[in-house]
């Protein structure tokens, strides 16, 4: 069995079809998208892209695609391991939610938090968008390994794969190995692409799908959305590095871990 993981698209239906198109060549048994779906610029055409791959999808929720029904359903929300949101950032996703339709929200709200897969030759592996424990919380390569087997212990599956800081990386707690599948739409990387995992019985392949991102640019800022010249600009054309991310998502982690003492 192959398995193509895309996690954190964000809207970005550019990115998604880019690498759908890889997809075709690259023929997987399955795909699991793993969640953050539609915060970003095109939301709903974002889903009804996706449906029509169906019959080889699973997904399962992110913290964003939570978020954004609660703000469909007119529902306060709160934030453990992340910063509370800006009214600004509240506007968008009110944007966002606006966009969907009511079987849209519902199929948002009905996914799961985690997905296993037996694969040949890998195991048992846990799909979950962030950690096994929350959908928003917080760790990266540079994590100290204490706090690291906290974060995983109790996990009986042999590989665990996650996104939520859109930074692609692997690293081992114990005898488990953590994969980082990066994102589809807002990586934070070196080089511009849309960013995935595959899975299969050989092993693991970190993947980038290049695509145009001036086209892609153009897309988003004709969408209505109204962060798309800070979208295109930071996330298309140009995004942080992994190793400003990692410093940036490291440092919020650790403001976390020292507030529980």
């Amino acid at each position: 069995m192959k398995i193509a993981a895309l996690y954190d698209i964000h809207g970005n239906l550019p990115a998604l079809n880019a690498l759908l198109e890889e997809l075709k060549e690259v023929q997987p048994d399955m795909i699991v998208v793993g969640g953050d779906i539609i915060s970003g610029p095109m939301p709903g055409q974002t889903l009804k892209r996706l449906s029509q791959f169906a019959a080889q999808m699973r997904s399962i929720r992110g913290n964003a695609d939570r978020e954004v029904v609660m703000m469909f359903d007119s529902q306060p929300f709160n934030r453990r391991y992340m910063p509370a949101p800006s009214e600004k950032e509240r506007e968008v996703m009110r944007w966002v939610a606006e966009q969907l339709t009511p079987s849209q929200r519902d199929f948002l709200a009905e996914l799961p938090e985690q997905l296993e897969v037996q694969v040949e030759g890998l195991g048992r592996v846990l799909f979950c968008h962030a950690t096994v424990r929350n959908d928003e919380e917080l760790f990266t390569p540079i994590t100290p390994e204490k706090q690291l087997s906290i974060i995983f212990s109790n996990i009986e599956q042999e590989i665990v794969v996650c996104g939520h800081t859109h930074i692609q990386f692997e690293l081992r707690v114990g005898n488990r190995l953590i994969l980082n599948a990066g994102s589809v739409g807002m990586p934070y990387a070196d080089q511009p692409g849309a960013y995935w995992l595959l899975l299969s019985p050989e092993g693991y392949e970190f993947r980038c799908t290049t695509y145009d991102g001036e086209a892609a640019a153009q897309e988003i800022l004709a969408s209505g959305y109204p962060q798309a010249q800070e979208f295109a600009e930071n996330n298309v054309l140009k995004m942080p590095t992994s190793a400003e991310a990692t410093a940036h998502f490291e440092r919020l982690a650790q403001e976390y871990w020292s507030q529980e003492g």
